[in-house]
């Protein structure tokens, strides 16, 4: 078992109930179902987003926890807007967090000359037609909410003018949107879902699976019911959108000749996080308007954007526990996210030293050569170790943390006043050079060589600490300082989400960080102290050019 799979498993003993686990707990209890069969369907037309997340956690964490079985199926009856990019990346990222499917992943195209079956079954009971209206004009007879709809003229055909023309359909007798198949129910219901869905519909369009075998594909309503049945799935799990579409799930089921007993499904709320799209459409408009670099640019809400920007697979997790599983709508603040980040950062994070806006220090009083310096890996898990820092006569700190006046309040150095250097000595600020528009170029300083890991021997108080980096033997970096993409917390809601981007969601800034990070590996996060928690960018950071990305910051951030 791999460390991701051994570390969910430790995870669900803290996992907290919802009201899935209590139905599934009865179920059992009452001898329903003898074993838990769940299944995670995602549609390989966009790269998963954290939204999916709580979806992956949760079809897997209770297959896991019942000692049960979980599938990873795609939804793959629309070839018109898939690709096997989508495919890879979702199975990546379902890896990726820790968990694995039963068996071989599994298609619903894998079950296309069955699900046609079905349709067939359904025409020979006077339950399907062959419907010639347009769509526009399907949508038209439907009716509104308030107004039944109304039957369409191809209605009454008989059993065998519907064999016969679904033949043709299957055959590529017909053009797209000339014909479709529509399941008999009632154009009088309440539910529009039931208002004779379409079943079929005509696609001349290459399959990533089928290739050219089929130019009919069998929509999702009518796909995913039997689906589950034919791999017995015990808890069909979904989100809350498709409460009403139950109601045609189980009449499929019902009026086919397919195993029983049969799945039942059970909808929760979908995960709205604070200032972020969970629309694939949208994120695709995002990608392809090249507001962004791509699906895995770390400012997008998906699963591997989120990877690239350091986000951990056990961060992800926790998040989604922490939510939990209801039927009630809300929209998530994004600084819980946030928190189950840091809070995994803060334990397992090692530290390093990183300047993103240098100001250079020469210390006069320093003459020996470099000299280096210990350092432990993480403050409180000395099995992570130790590194060692070069610390010479000149050194970069940061220019934040120099003024040449201030107030009591201000715990960093200031001109005539000390300052410890973290992991090193207590410098002083002695003068300073400036350009000639009266910037400081250079910080001139003093430092008492019998302060390394220890109080000043005269009983001196110093305060402050400052991180710095060698001037002289160090690695220059770009640094990737990444904000909300939104200026609102609800984006998904603007008629127009460009008009609500933040023009400053990328900074990028120029600086140095210690030599221990020259093969900093991509993805793997640090905290540089007192700045934040950063990783080496998975696609740009190279040994000769590092960037680094901006994680999370050590603090909660203000919000919208």
């Amino acid at each position: 078992m791999s460390e991701p799979e051994v570390s969910a498993l430790n995870e669900a003993e803290h996992r907290p109930s919802n009201f899935i686990r209590h139905i599934i707990d009865e179920d059992l209890a009452q001898g329903k179902i003898t074993g838990v069969y769940t299944r995670f369907p995602p549609e390989p037309n966009g790269y998963l987003h954290i939204g999916h997340a709580k979806s992956i956690c949760l079809n897997f964490g209770i297959a896991r926890d019942y000692q049960g079985l979980c599938n990873l199926r795609f939804d793959d009856t629309n070839p018109v807007k898939e690709d096997v990019e989508y495919v890879d990346s979702i199975k990546q990222d379902v890896e990726w967090l820790g968990f694995k499917w039963q068996g071989e992943v599994r298609y619903a195209s894998d079950y296309f000359d069955q699900l046609y079956g079905y349709a067939v079954e359904l025409i020979n009971k006077g339950l399907a037609y062959v419907d010639e209206l347009s769509p526009e004009e399907i949508r038209e007879y439907r009716g509104t909410l308030t107004e039944a709809g109304k039957n369409s003229p191809y209605r009454e055909r008989s059993v065998e003018e519907n064999l016969a023309l679904f033949e043709k359909m299957r055959q590529g007798e017909f053009a797209e949107g000339k014909a479709c198949l529509r399941a008999k129910i009632d154009m009088a219901s309440p539910f529009m879902v039931m208002r004779d869905p379409v079943l079929y519909r005509i696609k001349f369009a290459h399959h990533h699976q089928t290739a050219d075998k089929w130019c009919i594909y069998p929509m999702y309503d009518f796909t995913h019911c039997i689906s589950d049945a034919i791999e017995r799935i015990t808890h069909s799990l979904c989100t809350l959108e498709f409460q009403d579409n139950r109601r045609l799930y189980d009449w499929v089921l019902e009026n086919i000749s397919i195993e029983r007993p049969l799945p039942h499904q059970y909808e929760f709320s979908r995960l709205n996080l604070e200032g972020t799209l969970t629309s694939k459409r949208k994120l695709l408009q995002l990608v392809t308007s090249k507001i962004v670099d791509g699906w895995n640019d770390p400012r997008m809400p998906t699963v591997s954007g989120l990877r690239r920007r350091g986000y951990t697979p056990a961060a992800l997790r926790e998040f989604c526990d922490r939510i939990g599983v209801t039927k009630q709508e809300n929209m998530v603040e994004f600084s819980a996210l946030e928190a189950c980040i840091r809070d995994d950062l803060n334990t397992n994070a090692p530290r390093a030293m990183a300047v993103l806006d240098p100001l250079k220090v020469v210390i006069e009083n320093y003459t020996a050569d470099e000299e280096w310096l210990t350092a432990a890996n993480h403050p409180n898990r000395p099995e992570l170790g130790e590194r060692q820092l070069p610390f010479g006569r000149e050194i970069y700190i940061d220019r934040a943390d120099f003024r040449e006046e201030a107030n009591k309040k201000y715990k960093r150095l200031v001109l005539g006043k000390e300052v410890r250097l973290r992991n090193a000595y207590v410098i002083k600020a002695e003068r300073v050079e400036k350009d000639a528009d009266g910037n400081i170029t250079t910080l001139y300083c003093s430092y008492d060589p019998q302060t390394l890991g220890k109080n000043p021997s005269d009983g001196r108080k110093v305060k402050g600490v400052i991180h710095w980096v060698s001037a002289t033997n160090n690695k220059t970096a770009e640094f990737r300082l990444y904000d909300r993409l939104f200026t609102v917390a609800n984006p998904g809601a603007e008629e127009d989400i460009l008009s609500v981007l933040n023009p400053n969601s990328l900074k990028v800034v120029y600086g140095v960080v210690e030599t221990n990070l020259a093969n900093a590996e991509a993805e793997h996060a640090y905290q540089f102290e007192r700045e934040g928690y950063f990783c080496a960018d998975s696609s740009d950071s190279t040994a000769e050019k590092l960037v680094f990305n901006l994680t999370v910051s050590l603090k909660e951030s203000s919000g919208f």
